[in-house]
């Protein structure tokens, strides 16, 4: 007698232009620089590489045509990074479109594999 197997399955939301520019990645990026104010905390939380962090938001800035981060200049309290507005309405979208695709997915998988 074969044992029954539960299945499960996985979904990942990715945007395109000319190449991929958005996805699950930048959206955690960008929410962590939310909360640190800062691009180099936000990588390093992740254990990504400033530099990669810095060329992921430069080549998903430059396929949707508006800046995701502005830069707040040192001082007293040293400086950071601020999500723009346009970013802020993008994640907020993309996450919206996430959570649709996941409940059709999650009903569809049950339809097809119940």
């Amino acid at each position: 007698m074969q044992q029954e197997r539960q299945l499960h399955y996985g979904l990942i939301v990715r945007i395109y232009g000319d190449e991929k520019c958005f996805g699950p990645g930048i959206a955690q990026l960008l929410e962590r620089v939310q909360v640190t104010h800062s691009l180099r905390q936000a990588a390093a939380s992740m254990n990504m590489a400033y530099s990669k962090a810095w060329r992921i938001v430069k080549t998903a800035e430059e396929t949707l045509g508006f800046k995701l981060l502005m830069s707040v200049t040192g001082g007293k309290g040293g400086g950071g990074a601020e999500l723009t507005a346009e970013a802020l309405n993008f994640l907020q979208r993309f996450r919206e479109f996430e959570s649709a695709l996941r409940s059709y997915a999650d009903e569809a998988f049950v339809e097809f594999f119940s």
